[in-house]
């Protein structure tokens, strides 16, 4: 005997929501990769793109500007990708560019690009720094609006609600 009810979305309409992980229309579904495997995809692209952005940092620190720029940048792009084994890449795109989402993307994508500006153009150290803060504030705002009402929490949390 079936189950029914809200808990059980399979039965209800017969295939499983796009909005699931590990499910539907992922990056990597020519592959044929199983769910485990698309899960270490995942976790290698976050483990490999936050060792490449931490020697970056490491460079900052020892005065190599040019060279912390493009590998935290490699790193922060390695780290991203990794989404694609999860939930494929078009969706993480039609999801980073909804209108809940569509400033804290912009201020990531845009802070991103401002790192390159900070170590190739102006050459300055301490604007770089800033700008990874930047970006790490709004890819910390971004992912918050996957949690229903974390937004709201942070905002009460600092006072400002």
């Amino acid at each position: 005997m079936s189950s029914k009810g809200w808990l059980n979305l399979e039965a209800a309409s017969g295939v499983i929501p796009d909005t699931q992980f590990f499910e539907g229309d992922s990056a990597f579904k020519f592959l044929g990769l199983t769910r485990t495997q698309r899960l270490y995809g995942f976790i290698g692209c976050l483990i490999i793109g936050f060792a490449l952005s931490i020697l970056g940092s490491v460079l900052l620190f020892v005065g190599q500007l040019g060279s912390f720029a493009v590998l935290y940048t490699i790193g922060v792009l390695v780290s991203l990708a990794g989404t694609g084994f999860l939930i494929g890449f078009v969706t993480q795109i039609k999801l980073m560019f909804k209108p809940v989402r569509l400033l804290a993307t912009i201020v990531f994508l845009g802070s991103i690009g401002l790192v390159f500006v900070g170590a190739f153009v102006l050459r300055n150290e301490i604007l770089c720094i800033v700008f990874v803060i930047i970006e790490y504030l709004a890819y910390t705002w971004y992912s918050l609006s996957y949690i229903p009402y974390a937004r709201s929490a942070v905002l009460k949390l600092v006072g400002l609600s």
